[in-house]
């Protein structure tokens, strides 16, 4: 039996250090209590976040360095940057961050040291061809190889979630790499036909029924059947990522939601009978709304989130709100990835300037949501 001590002269105020000194020892508890401490434990750990280092000629080496330097991000999750020590050491020099970097072989390797950057070796780029900037086939192979290995890592559950940093299509072009951009990559190398691309900002979530079409044929594609299928796999989704409250509002599509048919008929004719029907199957639902204020009110939290209905409707209301938190997450793959929003701003690049505040963002979020999508 544990001896326990108790001395007198502590006050009520110090509860919390007295038991503190009682030696609970797990061979003197239930089986069901040190399953519960096991699992509290657990809870405790933190998301092992593996990080692709983006195009090293963008500002993707720099917004790493200076997340991962932030306490805030060493106290949420375990980072793991996948690309080029060289490159990362250039970076660190030009932000002049207080970290240093830890190369390792495997993600186990990946410990807790204060300001210290684990990365794993992905590739060789050659420093004598290299330039910030600059659309390069070597750059654009080195970016897609960083994605690769991260989604392996990812599919063989050795990381939680991915956080993904800017790529440059012209370079991925340059390389031949046979895809556009990220959702495309991710989508082939998880098996995902159609991933759904989520954003969140300041907790508004956004989704998206069409994307990168233009205008007139995004107009083809508001159907009842295709609203359906996107609000079903949009809940899901959300499930997925531990969000079962509230109701999704679909976002109208005419100027006051047609009037009836005065200014349009694609609410009359499709978003109406689509909510109706998965109303009546049961689904949380409501809409449609007029999109001059759903994003408003979903901003303060009517909604858990708002199915946009063409690229810039939701595009334009999240960066709106703040353009530096609106963090891209790409949901119904097997896989949990986030992303910044931004581009490789080629034209500040190797300067120290670029903020990493998307960067962080998509690091949180990442760890915010990795133990629910684990479930």
């Amino acid at each position: 039996m544990p001896l326990f001590v108790v001395f007198p002269s502590l006050r009520k105020s110090s509860l919390y250090k007295m038991v503190n000194l009682i030696d609970f020892t797990k061979q003197d508890l239930p089986v069901s209590k040190v399953k519960i401490m096991k699992k509290k434990e657990d809870k405790m750990k933190k998301a092992v976040i593996a990080v692709p280092m983006g195009d090293p000629a963008g500002i993707g080496p720099e917004i790493v360095v200076k997340a991962v330097s932030k306490k805030e991000i060493q106290d949420i999750a375990k980072v793991v940057v996948i690309g080029d020590g060289k490159i990362l050491e250039k970076a660190v020099e030009i932000c002049k961050v207080p970290i240093h970097l830890k190369k390792i072989e495997k993600v186990e390797e990946c410990g807790e040291e204060k300001d210290t950057l684990y990365y794993m070796q992905e590739g060789e780029i050659s420093m004598a061809d290299f330039a910030y900037g600059k659309v390069s086939a070597m750059c654009g192979k080195a970016a897609f190889s960083y994605i690769k290995k991260s989604i392996e890592l990812a599919n063989a559950k050795l990381v939680d979630a991915v956080a993904t940093t800017p790529i440059n299509k012209e370079s991925l072009k340059a390389a031949e790499v046979p895809f556009i951009g990220h959702t495309e990559i991710f989508g082939s190398l998880t098996n995902t036909e159609d991933p759904l691309t989520m954003f969140e900002c300041n907790g508004m979530r956004v989704f998206f029924l069409t994307r990168h079409v233009s205008l007139r044929k995004m107009l083809d594609m508001i159907t009842k059947e295709r609203i359906k299928d996107y609000v079903k796999r949009c809940l899901e989704a959300l499930k997925k990522l531990g969000v079962t409250d509230g109701k999704m509002a679909i976002a109208g599509l005419n100027p006051h939601c047609g009037e009836h048919g005065l200014f349009g008929d694609e609410e009359v004719r499709e978003i109406m009978p689509a909510v109706e029907e998965l109303q009546k199957e049961g689904y949380p639902v409501v809409g449609p709304i007029g999109a001059d204020y759903v994003f408003h009110q979903a901003a303060q939290g009517r909604y858990n989130s708002v199915l946009s209905l063409y690229h810039d409707q939701g595009h334009i209301a999240t960066k709106t709100l703040d353009f530096d938190r609106t963090i891209a997450i790409t949901n119904g793959m097997p896989i949990l990835r986030t992303s910044v929003d931004h581009g490789t701003a080629f034209d500040i690049a190797g300067t120290g300037i670029a903020d990493s505040i998307s960067m962080e963002e998509a690091i949180r979020l990442a760890a915010k949501y990795a133990e629910a999508f684990k479930h």
